[in-house]
């Protein structure tokens, strides 16, 4: 039998007088997973009655829930709700995460430690008959590369992964997402996390993928996993095989001077320099280091043998790339390359959000309220990129609107 391809037109062919199956064509059809779906003639002709296309239609009238565990200033959130996705709630303990988890995602803020948080909590804010989601994004210093001395087992930090392994045993959500850095995935804490999940009956795949492969104007690695008990599931294959450059994120922002903040958007704010390093970023070119400064302006401690292996400190970035890692410092210009192109100064707070692929009017803090760098810095370095949420999204509404449900 003929394949073609499934459009607007042949929509229409659909001999349905149910209302419901219609505006799930039309939602289908909106997916891009559905206008990239091919079907037999007999699907068109008959398509309340065929049973593939009767599976997709009854997982697409079933909303897909989430609740996002660590949820920090809502990344991933925000990226999972623009694939429509309805995130529910977000747990986390640090209280500067509430003001932009939930003014940004519309979903309820819970302020608890997870390691308090039982199964029943979470069975109660899904809807009864909805798909259910499970994020859980551990904090990552444990594992990170940017930590400084060996592992420390003791640090708390290191059981949460193990708490959502909990949680999961106790809640039985239909799909299970989690990302963090690549370190990750050789410990074995991890190990035992995705054992657990197998032993549950859940399909797992996981894999570390660099985020500007995705959309987001930076070269950030991260470990994804995903996991679903309907089928087997992944995550979709890299969007952007042109990566988005410095230029194209933030080059249209207003001009600022270091100790600057501009008057239409106070996040758009520049650290203050000493003097020094004021000489030190104007003798510095975009994707250069301080190698190549003339050396009464290297720092005392890059002159020592140890100190040879750090480059990329002071350092501008490059115009026509995509911005190095953000961390949680990225305000400041002795933190790693996040001197601005061409201006004298370090990036802003909103231009490292903006390289986070958060929106340009992301809102971190009431209007009315003091912006603390350190504080904003932590919530925007630590965040998962939005557009790598939305990848994970995509990969989620992909693998329900294949049929995963209902096999």
């Amino acid at each position: 039998m003929k394949l073609r391809r499934f459009t607007n037109r042949d929509r229409r062919k659909l001999d349905s007088d149910d209302d419901r199956v219609r505006e799930c064509v039309r939602l289908l059809l909106s997916m891009e997973s559905g206008l990239n779906r091919r079907w037999d003639e007999e699907t068109f002709r008959d398509g309340q009655r065929n049973g593939k296309l009767k599976s997709i239609v009854i997982s697409a009238t079933k909303e897909i829930e989430a609740i996002d565990l660590f949820c920090g200033a809502g990344g991933l959130s925000y990226g999972l709700r623009r694939t429509g996705i309805k995130v529910v709630a977000g747990f986390d303990l640090d209280p500067a995460c509430e003001y932009p988890f939930r003014e940004n995602n519309e979903a309820k803020f819970i302020r608890a430690d997870i390691a308090n948080v039982k199964g029943a909590d979470l069975d109660a804010l899904y809807s009864p008959t909805s798909i259910r989601l499970l994020a859980g994004c551990a904090p990552c210093q444990p594992f990170s590369t940017y930590r400084q001395g060996a592992p420390n087992p003791t640090d708390k930090r290191w059981n949460l992964l193990s708490e959502f392994g909990r949680l999961v045993r106790e809640s039985s959500p239909d799909i299970i997402t989690m990302e963090n850095v690549p370190l990750l995935e050789k410990q074995d804490i991890f190990c035992r996390f995705v054992d657990t999940l197998e032993s549950l009956g859940y399909k797992t795949s996981f894999r570390v993928v660099n985020c500007a492969d995705y959309g987001v104007p930076q070269f950030r690695r991260r470990l994804v996993m995903l996991a679903s008990r309907f089928a087997d599931i992944s995550l979709i294959s890299p969007t952007h095989k042109s990566h988005l450059t410095v230029r194209k994120a933030i080059e249209g922002l207003p001009s600022l001077e270091a100790g600057q903040v501009d008057a239409s958007d106070p996040l758009h704010q520049a650290a203050s320099l000493s003097p020094t390093n004021l000489k030190r970023i104007r003798s510095s070119r975009p994707g250069g280091t301080w190698r190549d400064w003339d050396s009464q302006l290297v720092a005392d401690c890059h002159k020592k043998e140890t100190g040879q292996t750090y480059p990329s400190v002071y350092a501008r970035m490059s115009w026509d790339e995509p911005s190095p890692t953000m961390t949680t410092q990225f305000y400041g210009f002795g933190n790693g390359r996040f001197g601005h192109p061409n201006q004298d100064r370090a990036i802003s707070l909103r231009e490292g959000a903006i390289l986070q692929s958060f929106p340009k009017r992301y809102r971190f803090v009431p209007i009315d309220q003091p912006i603390h760098r350190k504080i904003i810095g932590r919530l925007i370095g630590n965040a998962v990129p939005v557009k790598l949420g939305e990848a994970i999204g995509r990969s989620i509404r992909e693998h329900i609107a294949n049929g995963a449900e209902n096999r």
